[in-house]
């Protein structure tokens, strides 16, 4: 096996199309399809299938990229290099719309100044896009997907409690326990755009309850609170300037991250994994109720 040809494999798999991976490698895109051309001779297997616009690893495809990378890193150990692989591609990684505008796209800026030829496209809002219909390459969930075609693993586990806004409190004192909600303005989800079970954060609290003020949005909840208009469940991390009500609300959830496994264990995804693993083990003071009930 010629590890020219394996070097050009590496860089389709982790671009995605022959241009790209010529254009990493500083080289035409005829010579990088001819090499895997001849890669894929010599293996009598087929490595890539197209998906839109991109080429997606086959099963041997992802057999052969798990072998190369470790056969690329020996070599590189051997010669005193560090490893390019990881930090080089495009990731689009979905998340859920709080957790990824909140806590990732700020802490997407320092990897990127640090790993500027890794580029990772941030969809983050109110709902879910699928790794296995190729609309992100890693997804970020409040469920884990049973699908067999993907990788799931737990992420982190979150609180949320009750909140509101000191100008709303100071109106409407006494809210110490689940049944005060009886006399409080409640912001909370539009029922019918709820989702998924995890969402119904009333429904677990307080079941015949119902929202006064609603939103399909989790950000737009917390600005109805914010702005003093009314008392709803947040997660911890989304609660500056807010006080905590109800100390016996306290309710927790995880985070899934999952990814098709034709592709996860591509460089590219395998680094914005260990990253988000680096980066949860920072966040969890934000992610945990750390603080007493009135004092957040």
């Amino acid at each position: 096996m010629d590890w020219d040809d394996v070097r050009h494999f590496l860089a389709t798999a982790q671009e995605g199309s022959f241009r790209a991976a010529g254009d990493a490698l500083g080289v035409n895109t005829t010579t990088v399809s001819r090499r895997v051309a001849q890669l894929e001779s010599q293996l009598k297997a087929t490595l890539f299938v197209r998906a839109g616009s991109r080429l997606e690893l086959t099963a041997a495809g992802q057999r052969i990229m798990a072998a190369a990378l470790d056969a690329q890193a020996a070599i590189q150990d051997l010669a005193g290099e560090p490893s390019p692989a990881a930090d080089r591609g495009t990731v689009r990684l979905g998340a859920t719309e709080g957790f990824g505008t909140h806590l990732l796209a700020p802490a997407l800026v320092a990897l990127r100044n640090r790993k500027p030829a890794l580029n990772v496209e941030l969809a983050a809002f109110a709902g879910y896009l699928s790794p296995l219909r190729r609309e992100v390459d890693v997804a970020i969930t409040l469920y884990p997907p049973s699908d067999p075609r993907l990788v799931v693993e737990h992420l982190a586990d979150y609180q949320l409690a009750l909140y509101a806004a000191p100008d709303y409190l100071e109106a409407h004192p006494g809210i110490g326990t689940v049944s005060d909600l009886s006399k409080a303005r409640v912001v909370g989800y539009i029922p019918d755009l709820i989702y998924t079970q995890e969402l119904d954060y009333l429904g677990d609290i307080a079941a015949h309850t119902r929202a006064d003020i609603t939103s399909s949005s989790i950000l737009a909840q917390r600005q109805f609170i914010l702005a003093g208009g009314g008392v709803g469940v947040l997660p911890c991390f989304l609660a500056d300037g807010l006080i905590r009500v109800a100390p016996d609300v306290l309710l927790t959830r995880r985070f899934w991250v999952s990814t098709h496994r034709e592709i996860a264990s591509t460089a590219r995804v395998r680094a914005v994994l260990r990253w988000l693993d680096e980066l949860v083990a920072t966040l969890q003071p934000k992610l945990m109720a750390t603080v007493t009930p009135g004092t957040d």
